[in-house]
């Protein structure tokens, strides 16, 4: 009987961790994960993307099973027949609530620029004049206002300021907003308010409980803060050559970039064969590369 893998659940953020700059997934990351699979482990993509910004990488992937999207505000189960699949469950942000942290955000710093995130599978990235996209790549709708932002059902609200850094405006949003909501910082220009107690970590959560994965046995890859309560719940922890320094520090390793296939480093080591043994705390040897 073959010996199960120390890892069964590989678990990468996308945008600045899988995907290269260009927003795409190399040949070689592929062939890493088609490895990982081989020897037994599932890949879990964990995002802060909603279910319709992934679709079509999820089809390119030709990915199956569960996805946690929305900084782990929404479970999803992909299909690849027909580019079908269907939300388990999703936890909206309360509007209200929202509305009343913008309030206090701009209390404190100032006037911002706010988008949201719709509940749904066909929820749409509504933006209010001002806010610019961080990937422009990722479809967005302008609302005539603010008060356009809530019509619907929201996931999470994106903010932007025209002058603080990511890591002040975190920072100050937090102070502010309290219990209202869970403020992360998940990107360049990408500072986010989530349900309050909602975040990459509780959404890998139930999504290894379905798998019947423990924790000890998830190896997980990031980049930005909005990781690190995913790596919280992680056996391992890789953060990434481009990484925040807030999440290089709670690694257990740092690998190469998302330019340099990192993933792809480290998998290729874990499941296929040479390089540093795992818990070293070491980036691997740029001649694997």
């Amino acid at each position: 009987m073959p010996t199960p893998p120390a890892y069964a659940l590989v678990a990468t953020d996308l945008d600045g961790t899988l995907l290269r700059p260009d927003n795409s997934v190399s040949a070689r990351s592929r062939a890493a994960l088609a490895l990982a699979a081989a020897a037994g482990a599932r890949h879990l993509i964990v995002t802060g993307r909603p279910v319709p910004g992934i679709r079509a990488l999820l089809a390119d992937l030709a990915y199956t099973g569960l996805v946690v999207c929305g900084q782990g505000t929404q479970l999803y189960e992909a299909e690849v027949e027909g580019g079908n699949g269907r939300l388990l469950w999703s936890v909206a942000l309360d509007r209200e609530a929202a509305d009343t942290a913008l309030g206090k955000i701009e209390a404190e710093a100032g006037a911002v620029f706010a988008a949201v995130d719709q509940d749904g599978v066909d929820g749409v990235t509504l933006i209010e004049a001002g806010y610019r996209m961080p990937n422009p790549t990722l479809p967005a709708q302008r609302a005539t206002s603010r008060e356009a932002l809530w019509e619907r059902p929201v996931i999470k609200v994106l903010v932007r300021h025209p002058e603080l850094g990511d890591d002040e405006l975190a920072a100050v949003a937090r102070g502010a907003v309290g219990d209202l909501a869970t403020v992360t910082m998940a990107g360049p220009g990408t500072v986010e308010l989530a349900p309050h107690g909602v975040d990459k970590g509780t959404g890998l959560a139930a999504a290894a409980e379905l798998l019947g994965i423990g924790a000890g046995r998830t190896v997980a890859f990031g980049d930005m803060p909005n990781d690190l309560p995913m790596f919280a719940g992680s056996g391992h922890r890789v953060a990434m050559g481009n990484a925040h320094p807030e999440l290089r520090a709670a690694a257990d390793e740092v690998t190469l970039s998302n330019a340099e296939d990192g993933v792809a480093v480290v998998l290729e080591r874990l499941f296929g064969t040479g390089g540093a043994p795992v818990g070293t705390g070491i980036a691997p040897d740029p001649s694997l590369v």
